[in-house]
């Protein structure tokens, strides 16, 4: 019986720096720096570290990377009445935290191939009340962000890069979250860079809308305990999660490469077996949160691959706009064409750092041996269909 594979493998990234873990945890616990406050040195440090890293001057640390979308959009002023053009695929947060602000998510279609927001779609979108607009740069493959901060700028929309799936990518060179006017980072631990538990960030280079962040997280407080200038919400990260993800960040670069030389691996033996792969267009870098492609039969072949032992999923299986969340908004799959489809096809096989040669050639043939028996019961129904017809 084969080993099963799992999507991700965070106990074997712990093992390759167990050391590093412990000792960054016995500190937090010395100096009890539990709670990120303003004197916390492990969230501080942390910060510090992840702006130098992304290029952006100002990085506030918070509690999760739903909160760091929520935070930014309430500090940029956007609220009631104000519409934000959010991509058709993507995880929840994006459209949530448009809503939890008061304004109204409008949702745009996306790309074929790259699944990141289509620009053009999103410029037909835009009316009086929109004031921001949400790229999400999707499966760690940059959404076309060139384009849409000229679209961004024209209007004069608040540009914020959903960030959570993309640690590290660039485009021309240039880290995205650096963009926009701001973006959010999650660091769920299955990111790319991720923490032990819930925590997220918000980077930006104004330095007014990085104060007004700072304070909407710390309860509407100053630097200065018990100085509420307004009332804001609980969105720390704690300590424990600022120094692991510490020492976690020098290896980032490094587990990049591994998961690039991976996916083209993944694309040397499967673009003759599946019906495509998530297209990576020229002067892009994509980190490869996760490798997604195309399949025809996707429920069966995912089906298949789950018996085998390899951890496939789908994500996402819907589209925003059609999830029964939304229904208020009346969308039908027409709307959105490519999102709608795609969902239908898309599946994501096991990629990590870790992931060894002999495992991922036990991925290639799970999924050629699953897409060949898929194709041959879409013959075998096919055939099956002409003979009803015929008799």
């Amino acid at each position: 019986m084969t080993t099963p594979i799992p999507l991700v493998d965070l106990s074997a990234q712990y093992r390759s720096m167990q050391r590093e873990i412990d000792e960054a945890m016995a500190a937090v616990i010395a100096k009890n720096a539990f709670i990120g406050t303003a004197g916390n040195v492990f969230v501080r440090a942390f910060e510090q570290a992840f702006a130098a890293y992304v290029g952006r001057h100002t990085c506030i640390a918070c509690a999760n990377g739903t909160d760091a979308l929520e935070i930014l959009l309430q500090a940029a002023g956007i609220g009631p009445g104000a519409e934000v053009l959010v991509p058709a695929l993507s995880w929840i947060a994006t459209a949530e935290a448009v809503t939890t602000v008061g304004a109204t998510p409008v949702f745009v279609d996306i790309l074929p191939g790259e699944y990141t927001m289509d620009p053009d779609a999103a410029a037909a979108k835009i009316t009086s009340r929109t004031q921001a607009i949400i790229p999400v740069h999707l499966y760690g493959l940059p959404a076309q962000i060139d384009a849409i901060s000229r679209l961004a700028k024209r209007h004069g929309l608040f540009l914020l890069e959903d960030c959570a799936q993309a640690h590290g990518a660039t485009v021309g060179g240039r880290q995205v979250g650096t963009f926009g006017g701001a973006a959010s980072y999650s660091f769920f631990p299955g990111k790319n860079l991720g923490a032990w538990g819930d925590a997220g960030a918000m980077l930006t280079d104004d330095v007014q809308l990085g104060r007004a962040a700072r304070m909407i997280a710390q309860h509407g407080q100053t630097e200065k305990k018990h100085d509420h200038q307004i009332e804001g919400r609980n969105s720390r990260m704690d300590g424990l999660q600022a120094a692991i993800l510490s020492a976690k960040l020098p290896h980032l670069d490094d587990w990049t490469a591994a998961r690039r030389r991976i996916a083209a691996q993944y694309r040397r033996e499967l673009e003759a077996v599946v019906e495509s792969i998530q297209v990576c267009p020229p002067g892009c870098e994509s980190v490869y949160h996760l490798f997604v492609l195309e399949v025809n039969n996707r429920d069966a072949v995912l089906q298949a691959l789950v018996a085998d032992g390899i951890a496939a999923v789908v994500q996402y299986p819907t589209a925003l706009p059609l999830l029964p969340a939304y229904a208020r908004f009346r969308h039908r799959p027409e709307d959105f064409p490519v999102a709608s489809t795609v969902t239908r096809r898309i599946l994501s096989i096991p990629l990590y750092p870790e992931l060894t040669d002999a495992q991922q050639a036990q991925v290639i043939a799970a999924l050629s041996s699953a897409v060949a028996a898929a194709k041959k019961s879409l013959i075998d129904q096919g055939a099956s269909g002409e003979l009803r017809g015929r008799s």
